[in-house]
């Protein structure tokens, strides 16, 4: 395998499959099988995932809410998330960790770096909770942090397109896709690759990010093995 130790970013939205919100089971089924099948060859693997499908801070704020209880309020749907996608993976013989931005006891341990790569040492999935524990800052910006704090090798950020575009390929059909790109041009362009708080994270840091079609079966393991499937940013 090409890479050793992942941070997985999983937007929430991802995991509503065809719903209008929530969880689709076969989704959560397929992701964790895509997992397991990472796992089964040898690499690290830490998951961050959005809460978008539940909840999203912003979106509260413009129908009232309070910025920043919204923001909690995000933080626990991304607990949520995490939680179900830890039964979907354990349903299948994974052992799992659940950590988190936000402690909550008996079910999600506080995060640090060094616990875990202690974890992932041990065979563990990791999957990491409650974005950074403090309002204003996106899961964009805590699967920045977190695979910066275990040492990662790349951060591969799964979503419903095979890359980076021009513009949306949803939307755009004379999109052009990316195979690679450096930080300074992801800038220079605008490509919303992730939020600028996450970018320069990443890009202060040297930690690359790999974009590509979470949704496809076996893409994962593809990616892992260095098939040259989506967009580098480095």
């Amino acid at each position: 395998m090409k890479y050793k130790r992942i941070l997985l970013k999983l937007s929430g939205e991802s995991l509503m499959g065809n719903k209008q919100y929530g969880i689709d089971p076969d989704i959560l089924a397929k992701y964790a099988q895509d997992v397991k099948s990472a796992a089964e060859k040898g690499v690290q693997i830490a998951i961050v995932i959005g809460g978008g499908n539940i909840f999203r801070g912003m979106t509260g704020t413009a129908s009232g809410v309070d910025r920043i209880q919204g923001d909690y309020m995000g933080m626990l749907a991304t607990v949520i998330n995490s939680l179900s996608l830890q039964g979907a993976l354990e349903s299948i013989g994974m052992e799992t960790k659940l950590v988190g931005g936000l402690a909550i006891e008996p079910i999600v341990e506080q995060t640090s770096g060094k616990r875990v790569q202690t974890y992932l040492n041990q065979g563990k999935i990791v999957l990491i909770s409650g974005g950074t524990g403090n309002p204003f800052f996106t899961t964009d910006t805590a699967a920045a942090l977190r695979a910066i704090e275990m040492n990662a090798d790349i951060i591969l950020k799964g979503t419903r397109v095979d890359g980076i575009y021009t513009s949306d390929p949803e939307k755009d059909p004379e999109a052009r896709k990316f195979s690679n790109l450096s930080f300074s041009e992801a800038i220079e362009k605008k490509l919303k690759v992730m939020d600028l708080t996450a970018f320069t994270l990443c890009q202060e840091n040297k930690m690359p990010i790999l974009v590509f079609n979470m949704n496809k079966t076996g893409n994962l393991v593809k990616v892992l093995a260095g098939e040259n499937i989506g967009t580098i940013v480095s």
